[in-house]
């Protein structure tokens, strides 16, 4: 290997290893969209503000198409996997694939009916329900069953990888109370990007949705419904309760990134051969 080769991967290294420095010291505001209204109208306006943000909606297909952005509306569950029986925590990764995997403290998750076969918006778990909840795309809501708290981690639709996308956003149902409903944010360290809190519409919808532009990368969100969970009798106050559901799902493509580990040992490691090199030559003296 040539002195100039050397010099070439010395150069290399130390770009990479300047790259990484800039990664980890970038500070850029996340970009939030929030919005309520009384009616799905009452919020289209950001909903798809925040899907331009994100591209081009992609297709419920296994693998990555590297940009663009996901979609789960729920309309598509069949009936089987609906209100009264549970949805598999991992259907949108498997069954209708879309790189998004579900996990609760509570028993499992629920996609509500429609009303050609069964009780709507969860008339099924407490009669009243479909008076207090309303949906975004009609006719179906989805909801953890046994705890207000699920997360949806990523991956590359259809495969066990794990994957992050850029943003992440959802529509939720009856937001009473302030600084409850949110959406945290957790990158491929499974650090906190931050938590964000859905605006407030008493028996109407909300939209938050955050995309984070300087590089940031989301592996998981967790998202926490109001203060109560969803059952038998739960009603809440509008005072100091809260019980909330959610419609749909909008997220970026899930892709796989480069952890900033295997950055800094190639780099590292093109630095050693290359001063190695130079010492052998005689170079530097």
């Amino acid at each position: 290997m040539s002195i100039k080769y050397a010099r070439r991967l010395a150069t290399t290294a130390a770009v990479f290893l300047s790259l990484l420095a800039l990664a980890s010291t970038a500070a850029a505001d996340p970009v939030i969209f929030a919005a309520s209204g009384s009616n799905p109208a009452g919020i289209q306006t950001t909903v798809d503000a925040f899907r331009a943000q994100l591209g081009a909606l992609n297709p419920n297909v296994a693998g990555s198409f590297g940009s663009g952005r996901r979609e789960i509306n729920w309309d598509g569950v069949p009936d089987a996997l609906s209100a009264p029986n549970n949805l598999p925590a991992n259907f949108f990764n498997v069954n209708s694939p879309r790189g998004a995997v579900f996990s609760t403290p509570g028993t499992g998750f629920q996609v509500s009916a429609t009303a050609a076969v069964g009780n709507i918006e969860f008339d099924n778990i407490n009669p009243g329900y479909s008076a207090q909840f309303q949906t975004f795309s009609a006719q179906r809501l989805f909801t953890a069953i046994g705890s207000n708290v699920l997360d949806v981690t990523f991956f590359i639709p259809g495969s066990n990888t794990a994957a992050t996308v850029s943003g992440f956003g959802s529509v939720f149902t009856d937001v009473d109370l302030a600084n409850l409903t949110s959406i945290q944010f957790f990158d491929q360290n499974n650090v906190s990007l931050g938590t964000f809190f859905a605006p407030t519409s008493n028996n109407g919808l909300s939209f938050l949705g955050v995309f984070f532009n300087a590089g940031e990368r989301i592996s998981r969100v967790r998202i926490t419904n109001g203060n109560l969970t969803i059952g038998p009798g739960v009603n809440e106050n509008g005072m100091t309760t809260d019980v909330v559901v959610m419609d749909d799902f909008i997220y970026g493509e899930p892709t796989v990134i480069p952890e900033p580990a295997t950055i800094v040992l190639l780099g590292t490691g093109l630095a050693g051969i290359a001063a190695g090199l130079r010492r052998r030559r005689g170079v530097g003296k």
